[in-house]
């Protein structure tokens, strides 16, 4: 390796260490940097390749090189921002560069696709892919029954509408549940029953009452890692949702969006014990590839095929052929089950990192949930407190959090909850975070009737 090269790259990493370069920003061009640095263009050219092999800076083509994430040294400043209110993947564990193989490829190996309308339940090559993908989650459905969408909340939207065989027409969900789900339930005007999820699950009396009384046409649950709580549904918990289903008449809509990040091998599914349709699973590759992609699939029972085609093809006739065809390269070529091992281990470690902040740092007049994915989380505060009295607090702190009223339907609501996510949050700064959290609260406890 020539000298120049290593001084090139010790260079680049200087800037970003010394937050001369933010996440996302544009790099230098190779002509300009190579005129800055008095080296050849051939340099820059091998320094940025290998700047990108470590995942460091990523390529657009006909735009430029770009820096994936900070990179700044271990000290942290006062007025460094804590972000735990977004939620997306971590961008310097993406795999851009192998994904823009995997498109490059697609493009070439689907150009005659493109040139008119693809199946509205997706191409027959990624059906059969993500037939076999799924069977290592547990989830063996022909590629007959798969369908393809753009992104997992197409699928909720467009099911929550469809009748059903079993001729009814309310909703079951658990509270909280995320904000999209809120608002496709909310645009419809449908009748909705809810069911509160804490740091120790359903209530599996009250649950059943619900089933009972009520006309539920389909009861929606995020199984692992549900946004905002984090809690995961144990083996025991999901067998028994699924006999009250069975037993009055209900369908699921399991949604396992973040299955892949389970660590616990021997976690199954809720489709696992009812595969014939009863249990409708959805799952989504936004957290763990690029949100942008807006790809996920859904296995349907036989019965809702033919009317959840036409439904989705009045929606958006089909989902991209290139992106289909992407991602099923990625899949067929072993990357992405490399890719969700590393990611695995990484969001366990800031998950344990959080728990261990929660039980530190936090008053004991608090609660909290979840926390195991490195997703999500929720704190719970003293009854007393406005979460959004909380949040506004915290910016002062430079900590961003999210109120999670938003995620309550108005009958359920509760204002004492933030939502948390370390998916982006660096881990020495989560135990910081965690700690000027607590502070703030005890802040706001100390100025008693002013938080209602």
């Amino acid at each position: 390796m020539e000298k120049k090269y290593e001084e090139t790259i010790k260079e680049i990493e200087e800037r970003i260490n010394e937050g001369l370069l933010n996440p996302g920003e544009r790099l230098p061009s190779v002509r300009k940097l190579s005129k800055e640095l008095q080296c050849s263009i051939n340099t820059v050219i091998k320094a940025y390749a290998e700047l990108e092999k470590k995942h460091k800076i990523y390529s657009v083509p006909k735009s430029g090189y770009f820096l994936v994430g900070s990179h700044q040294s271990s000290n942290t400043s006062p007025k460094e921002l804590i972000d735990f209110s977004s939620a997306g993947p971590d961008r310097s564990r993406m795999p851009y560069r192998d994904y823009q193989h995997c498109m490059n490829q697609a493009i070439e190996f689907y150009k005659e696709e493109m040139f008119h309308y693809s199946e509205p339940l997706g191409l027959d090559q990624l059906r059969q892919q993500l037939s076999k993908q799924l069977q290592d989650l547990q989830v063996f459905a022909p590629p007959e029954r798969i369908c393809v969408v753009s992104g997992s909340q197409q699928a909720l939207d467009l099911l929550i509408s469809l009748p059903f065989p079993n001729g009814k027409t309310e909703i079951c969900t658990e509270q909280p549940t995320h904000p999209s789900f809120i608002q496709s339930l909310s645009s419809r005007e449908l009748k909705v029953s809810g069911i509160e999820i804490t740091n120790k699950g359903i209530d599996f009396t009250r649950l059943e009452q619900i089933f009972r009384e009520n006309e539920i046409k389909l009861f929606y649950t995020v199984s692992r890692f549900q946004n905002p709580t984090g809690y995961s549904y144990s083996n025991h918990e999901r067998k028994k949702i699924v006999e009250l289903a069975q037993k009055y008449d209900v369908y699921i809509i399991e949604d396992d969006y973040m299955g892949d990040l389970d660590t616990k091998r021997k976690a199954d599914p809720m489709f696992a014990y009812d595969p014939s349709g009863r249990v409708i699973y959805t799952k989504s590759f936004s957290k763990v590839l690029l949100p942008g992609l807006r790809l996920g699939v859904a296995v349907l029972p036989e019965a809702l095929l033919d009317s959840f085609s036409r439904a989705k093809f009045a929606a958006d006739v089909h989902t991209p052929v290139i992106t289909q065809g992407a991602l099923e390269i990625y899949l067929q070529s072993g990357m992405y089950k490399a890719h969700i091992q590393k990611l695995r281990r990484y969001y366990k470690k800031k998950g344990a990192l959080l728990k261990k902040a929660y039980l530190e740092h936090l008053p004991p007049e608090t609660g909290f949930t979840g926390g195991e994915s490195g997703f999500y989380s929720t704190i719970e505060l003293p009854e007393r407190m406005k979460a959004r009295k909380l949040v506004d607090h915290l910016k002062d702190k430079n900590v961003r959090v999210q109120d999670a009223t938003v995620m309550y339907l108005p009958k359920y609501r509760k204002e004492n909850r933030i939502r948390l996510s370390v998916s982006q949050v660096k881990d020495k700064n989560i135990t910081l975070g965690i700690e000027k959290i607590g502070e703030g609260i005890r802040e706001l406890l100390a100025k008693g009737v002013s938080l209602v």
